[in-house]
């Protein structure tokens, strides 16, 4: 039963937002030739919700999904490419930023500074950090992946924040 949810939202959303899911996708990506293995990405992780009748917002749902899917691609990838494109794959709304010159400019000042900052951490920290925002765990499952104790994981995640603030308060 929860199957067919699943396979009727997606069949759903693919109808009425189909097309904007692939221009969201065009908007975020360094190779237009991969945007169908994301988009078909994001439908499959659509199916794989367990209860899809519980989704209040599946439209902001299937974005949220779109826009996980795009991180996950970014840090797979490393750091390469310009910090304008990182910005652009990690940004929810790019069109603020086509609009006012400055404040792209300023956004790259303050994704250069935030990249140098994530590169400057200790790989547990860094580590820490990305299992945390990236994946979404909690401080026992990041202990558990980093083999450390939950007080040791939940340090290296408030390095990681305070480097970022520090970092941050600088560009002020």
């Amino acid at each position: 039963m929860a199957d067919s949810n699943a396979q009727s939202l997606v069949a759903g959303l693919v109808a009425s937002h189909g097309l904007q899911l692939r221009r969201f996708l065009l908007a975020r990506v360094r190779n237009v030739a991969d945007v169908p293995d994301f988009i078909q990405e994001v439908y499959l992780r659509m199916l794989r919700v367990p209860n899809a009748e519980s989704i209040r917002s599946p439209e902001a749902y299937l974005f949220t999904v779109a826009q996980h899917v795009v991180q996950q691609q970014a840090l797979q990838s490393g750091p390469s490419g310009s910090p304008a494109q990182l910005m652009r794959m990690l940004d929810p709304s790019p069109s603020t930023h086509d609009a006012n010159p400055e404040l792209d400019a300023s956004a790259q000042q303050c994704l250069e500074r935030l990249q140098k900052a994530l590169d400057g951490l200790h790989p547990r920290a860094r580590a820490a950090f990305i299992l945390s925002r990236r994946d979404g765990l909690n401080f026992d499952q990041i202990a558990e992946r980093l083999g450390v104790s939950r007080p040791m994981a939940k340090k290296y995640l408030t390095k990681a924040l305070m480097r970022f603030r520090q970092s941050l308060a600088e560009q002020d």
